[in-house]
């Protein structure tokens, strides 16, 4: 039958250190929005976490930096309007104290039809389904509708503007 799903954009990075339990990221434990040619620094301080404010950095790129003293894990992702803790993108596990993550934002947005993932799993690899549509989010107007649509006859999926 008919359904509808929605889904907002923002350009508001954050690093994050994700709460993972059995593969899935449920939670964050504490987090920096950062913008991009940023870096920031995560320390802890008794048993607290922190990222640093974050500082000019490297043209084009998100950087993190971990001194904590232990190796941890680091997520990337976006802040939405209303929520406390980012929706993570991009998740690196075991990375040492003193060394840094880098993500180059790059905002384009790829859909993809599978049930090889659910929606809060880490995706370690490449998706092995191809991408039914793909989008530049700097080219869409700041609000735009779109339909997906399922043939009958074929099972594949479209996405076209409203």
């Amino acid at each position: 039958g008919p359904f509808r799903a929605q889904a907002t954009y923002t350009s508001q990075l954050a690093f994050s250190i994700p709460q993972v339990e059995n593969g899935n990221i449920i939670d964050a434990e504490t987090c920096v929005k950062i913008n991009d040619s940023e870096k920031t620094t995560l320390t802890e301080a008794n048993n607290v976490y922190s990222f640093s404010a974050p500082q000019a950095g490297t043209a084009g790129v998100l950087q993190a930096v971990n001194s904590t003293g232990d190796v941890q894990d680091i997520a990337v992702g976006f802040m939405s309007k209303g929520q406390l803790m980012p929706t993570p993108a991009l998740y690196f596990n075991g990375v040492g104290d003193g060394s840094h993550v880098s993500a180059k934002f790059t905002p384009v947005l790829r859909a993809y039809i599978t049930s090889d993932y659910q929606e809060t799993a880490i995706i370690r690899g490449a998706i092995d389904t191809p991408a039914i549509w793909t989008r530049n989010l700097a080219e869409l107007a700041p609000s735009t509708t779109w339909n997906l649509t399922r043939d009958p006859a074929t099972g594949r999926y479209t996405i076209a503007q409203a």
